[in-house]
């Protein structure tokens, strides 16, 4: 990939795909919403390069919901983006990726995320160091067995053609990522993550990729369709508003993609639009023993085998 039209090519091609996915997800989002449509904003980072950001809010289904595609690069990569890379140091950089984050309305859908992205670093005369990463992962409020099955099902599914141990990697790999070690609990259930990845050369990784990338819609979609008419009140609704604390915790104290994208520049408007609308904090509560929301921590809130239950 030394030569430059090579790496052109590469980048545009990724990029490509990068925005159909978003145009792809969007689209069976609004019309399993029924009602609300994605908003698009575009811009453009002063450093160089941009994006499309679009966000959907107060819909049927889904309250709020951000799908975000960017594509920067700048001469010096952020701390954030080298801290196992030390080498790469103030090299430029190109990436791009399509980072989402949806919000249900009703407490019984779960909270979805997804992100797959592209890095390609170096000088161009020298032969660049690229990587892949990505996953999706899912968080519920109120938890249902035959969910999470079908979300590791399709997971598992992503991962199969690229070898054997690659599902298994991922899984932990996510369990392992998305835990709030200030409050020693996962943030969810899991699913798949994965970053520094270029096993295989360059089209098996990109392959890898996709297929995680367009494994999601049919991972979160029918259980979108299943829970999305469930009555609720006012105690389901006000637990989905305290556990989305965790959900911002995450993101502002650890999460890798928020942190790169303030420390390289990003708009700060699409970096945090991961973050739900509404949100509540208690001091030093925890749910009633046996309750429907003890539940989800002593079953749910446990990483596991789902495939094998």
């Amino acid at each position: 990939m030394k030569d430059s039209s090579m790496q052109t090519d590469t980048v545009n091609n990724v990029s490509n795909y990068l925005m159909d996915l978003q145009d792809r997800i969007c689209g069976e989002l609004e019309e399993i919403d029924g009602q609300a449509r994605f908003h698009q904003d575009t811009w453009e980072r002063k450093e160089g390069g941009g994006g499309r950001t679009r966000v959907m809010s107060n819909g049927a289904v889904f309250e709020q919901g951000g799908i975000n595609f960017s594509h920067v690069f700048g001469s010096t990569l952020p701390p954030s983006a080298t801290a196992s890379r030390p080498q790469l140091a103030g090299r430029p950089f190109q990436a791009m990726g399509v980072s989402l984050v949806i919000h249900p309305r009703n407490p019984y859908v779960p909270t979805s995320h997804a992100n797959v992205r592209f890095f390609i670093a170096g000088d161009p005369n020298e032969e660049p160091v690229w990587w892949f990463g990505g996953g999706f992962d899912l968080t519920p409020y109120y938890g249902f067995e035959e969910d999470a099955h079908h979300w590791h099902r399709v997971a598992r599914n992503a991962c199969e053609p690229f070898g054997e141990h690659i599902h298994e990697r991922f899984k932990k790999w996510c369990d392992d990522y998305f835990y709030l070690k200030h409050r020693a609990e996962p943030r969810g259930i899991g699913g798949l993550f994965f970053d520094d990845f270029s096993e295989g050369g360059f089209e098996h990784s990109f392959s890898l990729m996709q297929s995680i990338g367009d494994h999601y819609l049919p991972a979160y979609l029918p259980i979108v369709k299943r829970r999305k008419t469930l009555e609720y009140g006012e105690r389901e609704r006000d637990f989905q508003l305290y556990r989305r604390g965790r959900y911002v915790e995450f993101n502002l104290v650890y999460d890798r993609g928020t942190l790169f994208g303030l420390q390289s520049g990003g708009r700060t408007e699409a970096i945090l639009m991961s973050l739900p609308p509404l949100v509540k904090w208690r001091y030093d509560w925890a749910p009633e023993p046996g309750s429907p929301e003890a539940r989800l921590y002593d079953v749910f809130l446990k990483p596991k085998d789902w495939l094998s239950e």
